[in-house]
């Protein structure tokens, strides 16, 4: 069972950090499919102490999420019915951990204190930051969290493909990082095909040709994209149908590679859209 001293003073918006403005340094990211113990007791104590949120209703989500019914014998918020959730998150499957984290957005979204659902999901990511998980909650779903430089890459697209009304991409590049996300493994095949689609969609718009495959385009179009980063992207096409598309057995890419593709094509369909919108 996870050892939690319950005995501290709850965390205060009045802290010194949030005060001054300060706030955690980016770790190296460490953890994903996985949730060690501190991992796991950080989640429940930032319910139960930050959010102020007693005992019982965390024990009802848990429950909820994990299938079990609550222990009868245990009534008391302290010390049986917090011991009681700290046995269930110890010995939940990694996975779940997660899940709980969602579930309880949702419990607390649906709340007459709809507004700790914000609360919840902003503690939860700062901690996952300078604890070194890769994850990250929006709107109340948990998604794949990659370097700085990948998060801000990732941001760029959506926000520049949903200016240059360009939704189908934008949801292209959204579906890579849901397959990024899954639990309790990562779709990495998935993620690197759904970025491609997003790729190959903007450079259709681009290039005014909605039937030519990106292949094409890239051939047909010369000057659409700077050389020589159109070899690049030409290889990358290869590669992704290679390895989206056509995978051989043994040979899955892994996480670091899908990251890097979806990286980079997010990054191609920034510059084409906003290419784009600068001659429209």
């Amino acid at each position: 069972m996870l050892a939690i001293d319950f005995g501290v003073p709850a965390m205060s918006d009045e802290r010194f950090s949030r005060r001054f403005g300060h706030g955690p340094a980016a770790s190296d990211i460490t953890i994903r499919e996985d949730a060690p113990d501190e991992v796991r007791g950080a989640i429940l104590t930032i319910a139960e102490r930050d959010l102020r949120l007693p005992p019982g209703r965390l024990r009802r989500v848990l429950c909820g999420v994990l299938r079990k019914l609550p222990d009868p014998r245990n009534w008391s918020d302290y010390p049986n019915v917090w011991d009681e959730c700290q046995y269930l998150i110890s010995n939940a499957p990694w996975y779940r951990v997660y899940d709980f984290a969602e579930a309880l957005y949702r419990f607390l979204a649906d709340s007459e204190e709809s507004e700790r659902a914000e609360t919840w999901q902003e503690l939860l990511n700062e901690y996952f930051i300078e604890a070194g998980v890769g994850w990250k909650m929006v709107d109340g779903h948990l998604e794949s969290r990659g370097p700085e430089s990948f998060e801000a890459v990732v941001a760029a697209a959506r926000e520049v493909l949903g200016e240059a009304d360009l939704p189908t991409a934008r949801q292209e590049i959204h579906e890579a990082l849901r397959d990024l996300s899954r639990r309790p493994e990562p779709d990495v095949t998935g993620a690197i095909q759904h970025a491609m689609v997003a790729l190959e969609c903007t450079a259709r718009e681009a290039a005014g040709d909605p039937r030519a495959t990106l292949g094409e385009i890239i051939k047909r179009y010369p000057d659409l994209l700077p050389k020589p980063l159109d070899v690049g992207v030409s290889r990358l096409w290869g590669y992704a149908s290679e390895f989206g598309r056509h995978v051989r057995e043994g040979r899955v890419p892994g996480r670091a590679e899908a990251e890097l593709v979806v990286g980079v094509a997010a990054s191609v369909c920034t510059y084409l859209a906003a290419t784009g919108m600068r001659e429209g």
